[in-house]
């Protein structure tokens, strides 16, 4: 399928300042040299551990951050080599949902307001129309209309998000970040906000970037699923061929990890040794070779390639050349 948001060698160093001069001593290399696809109504599930990148590409890619190098293309067209009146155009169809649905809304905001501020500027409603098409908006995501007056902190956590959800769909778009969109909600709450996503983006045909921690609820919602570690993206598979035959150890060594209702029917389990590199002073080589159990001495010295192992499966590690 034609992708709608393509990356490509995407990089995203931070710098590090030191010294009595301040000058730049190191650099932090969230990002580092990342490309993947998202095809239209396709769900990219992205995951790591915590600190890898994952949000730091979510951003990059609706130009929430200027990258250090690399390029992210919307539907053929680089974003950020637009100028600013052709980014203001191109904006609602970018949008993202907040990992925290407390941080994330405005406490001195209506419901109506932060759900119709974008619709105004955008030009999308004006006074005489605005609570209809916020309505509309409420409708889809379960909230009634009597809510349009009350502020965030009258919400549940739950609530909240649904709030989050509605904003980032009152502009119609047709790129979602998600980032840990569920992180933060109790467990039936997550059910329903996973399913209210799933309805959406069937319903609208919507790409989204699902950002998560938890396998589980990835496996349930991505048709896809990308590996990060350390700035890079190591596996990206269809995720159920992920599930049954992930390639890379770091891979295999998360899906141990998942837990389960039933440990006597759990698969192998892969101890990994050490902590996660630092991203100021990744290692030589393979970056995950000093918390590998296969490493050899070429993963210490030389960067593997990204290789295709089968169809829309590839790997970044020696063990599969």
């Amino acid at each position: 399928m034609t992708p709608l948001v393509s990356i490509r060698s995407l990089k995203k160093y931070f710098p590090v300042n030191g010294g009595f001069f301040s000058n730049i001593e190191h650099q932090v290399k969230a990002v580092d040299d990342v490309s993947i696809d998202i095809a239209e109504g396709e769900t990219l599930g992205l995951v790591g551990e915590s600190g890898c990148g994952k949000t730091t590409v979510g951003r990059l890619s609706i130009c929430l951050m200027e990258p250090t190098s690399g390029e992210v293309y919307f539907d053929g067209v680089s974003i950020h080599d637009l100028n600013p009146a052709d980014l203001r155009q191109l904006r609602p169809k970018m949008q993202i949902i907040f990992q925290d649905p407390y941080s994330s809304l405005n406490p001195r905001f209506s419901v109506e307001r932060i759900i119709g501020e974008a619709m105004t500027i955008h030009g999308l409603a004006d006074r005489n129309n605005l609570k209809s098409k916020v309505k509309q908006v409420m409708d889809k995501v379960g909230l009634p209309s009597s809510f349009m007056s009350r502020y965030p902190h009258e919400f549940s956590g739950g609530q909240r998000q649904r709030i989050g959800i509605a904003r980032a769909l009152a502009l119609n778009p047709r790129y979602l970040v998600c980032d840990e969109p569920v992180s933060a909600l109790d467990v039936s709450i997550q059910a329903q906000i996973i399913n209210l996503l799933q309805e959406l983006r069937e319903q609208e045909n919507i790409s989204l970037l699902f950002i998560s921690h938890d396998l589980n609820v990835v496996k349930y919602l991505s048709h896809r699923t990308a590996v990060m570690y350390l700035g890079q993206i190591i596996e990206t598979a269809p995720t159920d061929t992920l599930n049954k035959n992930a390639a890379h150890p770091y891979t295999q060594a998360l899906l141990a990890s998942k837990p389960s209702i039933r440990p006597d029917k759990a698969g192998k389990q892969v101890h990994l040794s050490g902590d996660v590199p630092s991203p100021l002073n990744p290692p030589a080589g393979c970056h995950f070779h000093p918390r590998c159990p296969e490493a050899t001495d070429r993963c210490r010295v030389e960067p593997p390639a990204t290789r295709r192992i089968e169809h829309q499966h590839t790997v970044k590690c020696h063990l599969h050349e």
